[in-house]
């Protein structure tokens, strides 16, 4: 198992790590037993979702496999040794990726973790495969992600996605997009904000 970051948040010590097996009873259990209201506010499309089999199967074979052409890759958010949430990263081609994120402990949520290891996610996503362009798609009614995102990446355009990315319905979204070349001046505005230190901006070259 990698740890990609750890750094220090307000709520403790903040980690992206591998997904293991053993996280993947949690991500289930997020996805079954969330309130109604929680998913539909995350406009959850409860057919797409699928059945606890067919959860715990996509999650399971996210995995990292350290395979280049893996399709779909999930990672670990852990806060002081206990795990908190996980992205996944849907690859379709060179120039189309998107990356979800999600906090399954509610007592966590609006915390400040999104924005203290956006940087490290996203150089986590290009240093472990050969990606050009990350997408991000984030539902236009979702307040909190896209303030959280404005500090980081413009949006590019704005439409109606008959299908997006991931279980949700179709909708008004914002597209934002990042590109391999753009991951030093994610750090640099990191810094700019103060959410890292000079000292903690990585100076290893991407893979």
């Amino acid at each position: 198992m990698t740890k990609f970051a750890s750094v220090k948040a307000a709520g403790g010590q903040l980690e992206l790590r591998d997904l293991t097996s053993h996280d993947v009873p949690a991500i289930v259990d997020y996805w079954l037993h969330s309130p109604s209201e929680f998913l539909d506010a995350m406009d959850a499309d409860r057919a797409r979702l699928g059945s606890p089999e067919q959860i715990h199967e996509r999650f399971a074979t996210a995995i990292r496999t350290g395979d280049s052409g893996q399709s779909r890759i999930a990672f670990a958010i852990w806060l002081d040794e206990k795990f908190t949430g996980y992205t996944l990263l849907n690859r379709h081609s060179d120039e189309v990726n998107y990356g979800h994120w999600h906090i399954i402990d509610a007592n966590l949520r609006a915390k400040g973790l999104s924005t203290t290891l956006y940087p490290w996610r996203i150089k986590m996503y290009f240093d472990v495969t050969p990606i050009s362009r990350l997408i991000h798609q984030t539902r236009t009614s979702n307040l909190g992600v896209n303030r959280m995102l404005d500090k980081f990446v413009a949006v590019a355009e704005s439409g109606y996605v008959e299908r997006p990315d991931g279980v949700g319905i179709p909708g008004e979204f914002n597209l934002r997009y990042v590109r391999r070349e753009d991951v030093p001046k994610i750090f640099t505005r990191a810094r700019d904000l103060g959410i890292l230190t000079e000292d903690e901006i990585p100076t290893a070259k991407l893979a």
